[in-house]
């Protein structure tokens, strides 16, 4: 059985919580933005979203059953509990995307790698505010 990778899990699972004053989407711009230019890309989303796939899928099968992604939603809970009333205003947005419901395309009760991946765009375009293609602070706080 694998184990889950909780340092990946920590810095992904939960995109948007604001740590001790820091602005809105500060940790998930620190934490996604895998070329530090401040800008989270398409391919970075896309890169990131493997990499917890992978941590999910326990059987190593190339799909998330129902029973994996209860483990993918306790620990996205989980996280939010821990820190607290600090998600800000967007995270019902980013979460969204992490969802069962929105990658499971095909209604099949399982969410293939290809699937997840797949739904990368679409998840872009629900955080991506201001329409300009990537994630940057400018998408984060009031609107």
């Amino acid at each position: 059985m694998k184990l889950f990778n909780t340092s990946l899990i920590a810095a992904v699972i939960l995109p948007v919580a604001v740590w001790a004053g820091e602005a809105p989407g500060s940790h998930f711009i620190e934490n996604w933005d895998l070329d530090g230019n401040g800008a989270v890309t398409l391919a970075e989303l896309t890169e990131r979203r493997s990499d917890i796939f992978a941590s999910f899928d326990q059987n190593d099968d190339g799909r998330l059953s129902a029973e994996e992604y209860v483990a993918f939603d306790e620990a996205r809970a989980s996280d939010v509990a821990e820190n607290g009333d600090k998600e800000g205003k967007g995270e019902k947005r980013m979460q969204k995307g992490m969802q069962m419901d929105f990658n499971d395309v095909n209604g099949d009760g399982y969410v293939s790698r290809q699937e997840f991946l797949d739904r990368t765009a679409a998840w872009l375009k629900i955080i991506d505010r201001n329409g300009d293609g990537q994630v940057t602070a400018a998408d984060f706080g009031k609107k």
